[in-house]
């Protein structure tokens, strides 16, 4: 006989990490371009971009990390974070062309946040998959 298995939800305490993240991400993304270091070689590889992949990706990690061990539809919830990561990406490009100062809209940043949520979405559903082996019944 199966065990009925109850609904788990995450506490709130969990998405603690989530939201400082979400706060730091937001204030990188605010800051006048004028206090951002410049550097030549940073500028040969790209590397705002790689700092907008990598901030996307953990976003997606930490707001999903509580869903991890619960009962609820896991890979749903992994989806909307995703799409809500990437809207807050493209949203975050209109509020640096309008609202702050030396700060543009740029869709490779678009391009680079979308890749970076995109790749904490496989990240966390690989991670998902893997427990789901892991605690399967043989």
């Amino acid at each position: 006989m199966l065990a009925l298995r109850q609904k788990v939800k995450p506490k709130i305490l969990y998405f603690l990490p989530a939201v400082t993240w979400f706060v730091v991400t937001f204030f990188l993304m605010v800051i006048p371009g004028k206090d951002i270091p410049k550097a030549g070689f940073f500028d040969l590889i790209h590397f705002d971009k790689w700092v907008h992949f990598g901030m996307f990706g953990i976003l997606v990690v930490l707001f999903s990390l509580p869903f991890i061990k619960t009962t609820v539809n896991n890979i749903r919830v992994f989806f909307y974070i995703t799409i809500l990561a990437i809207v807050y990406g493209i949203l975050m490009e209109f509020v640096q062309k309008f609202f702050t100062k030396d700060r543009n809209f740029d869709i490779t940043d678009i391009m680079a946040d979308t890749a970076g949520a995109l790749a904490g979405w496989w990240f966390i559903k690989w991670q998902w998959n893997k427990m789901q082996q892991k605690n399967k019944p043989l």
